[in-house]
């Protein structure tokens, strides 16, 4: 089936250079000759979409992930500087779409995990833990034991002061308003802990939230997590789930992450995005988004810019 090809570039980058750009990817054969190309900006970013004719998705993917990279060797962009997509007509097509996203270090900038730690003087400990757990060198289910357990005798005030301190990654809210405006669903899934999150999601207006829960006991966290553990498989399971709750066939979704723990979500959705993330999922997402916009993603699959 068809698909489209969209590039969009990073805040302030220069025009005339992502015109050249534009200019290769024709001269190389990236988009066919005779093309049209629709140029449009968001927030400073310029964004180019060009429907491409009938041809295989993976082919398509392979030789946009080629021409990136060929660039970056050669100098003329950085990865940091454009996010290519092959959006494929089914997700572009659709009536509505599901967007599920991780929280750490996605839908916010910190690792919640590692905020609470400091509380306990063990932040360095934990974020060299959840460092490799996110590389995937590391199982997450015991990787997250091992962190909470760190967090025993906390009183249970110090999660209040948290998520004082959570800040939302740029974008984050302009994204969610733009895919509810369109009629479309958002989730997240989050290795992290619902009393964090349960404010994040009625701040957003989120249509599903699900993250683990910290033990507390008497008021003191007792450094246990309580029910099934939110790791990778469990995300990728909520994502059928809330999709078919939703009947929104599983081609008509978007996930994004950027560990290794989003890895299965990532690879089961009709577009999966690494948001700056970590060798283990970005070499096997369909999309790298190496700059901090998360509301790129909006870019990349509607058509709501004038």
């Amino acid at each position: 089936m068809a698909s489209s090809l969209v590039f969009v570039s990073r805040p302030s980058f220069p025009r005339d250079h992502f015109q050249d750009l534009l200019v290769l990817a024709v001269a190389e054969q990236l988009i066919p000759q005779g093309q049209e190309l629709i140029v449009k900006s968001s927030e400073e970013r310029l964004v180019a979409k060009a429907q491409l004719g009938e041809g295989s998705q993976a082919q398509v993917q392979q030789l946009a992930t080629e021409f990136v990279d060929r660039h970056v060797s050669a100098g003329t962009v950085g990865y940091s500087d454009i996010c290519l997509a092959v959006v494929p007509e089914e997700l572009s097509s659709a009536p509505q779409l599901l967007l599920l996203m991780d929280v750490d270090s996605t839908l916010i900038k910190q690792e919640v995990i590692e905020l609470l730690a400091a509380h306990a003087g063990r932040e360095k400990e934990v974020a060299e833990v959840t460092e490799a757990a996110m590389r995937g060198e590391l199982d997450f289910a015991q990787s997250l034991i091992q962190r909470v357990a760190t967090l025993k005798d906390l009183p249970d005030s110090v999660l209040a002061e948290v998520g004082q301190r959570i800040i939302f990654s740029d974008g984050a809210p302009s994204l969610v308003r733009r895919f509810h405006a369109a009629g479309h669903k958002v989730a997240v899934v989050s290795g992290g802990f619902q009393q964090i999150l349960d404010p994040l999601a009625v701040e957003l207006g989120l249509d599903h939230a699900l993250a683990n829960t910290l033990g507390i006991t008497d008021g003191v966290l007792d450094g246990t997590v309580h029910g099934q553990i939110v790791d990778r498989q469990m995300k990728e399971a909520k994502l059928r789930a809330w999709s078919s709750e939703h009947g929104i066939p599983l081609t008509a979704t978007i996930a994004a992450g950027d560990g290794a723990n989003d890895l299965d979500m990532v690879s089961a959705a009709g577009l999966g995005i690494a948001f700056n993330a970590k060798p283990a999922l970005r070499d096997q997402a369909d999309v790298r988004l190496d700059f901090g916009r998360l509301d790129v993603i909006a870019d990349l699959v509607l058509d709501d810019l004038n």
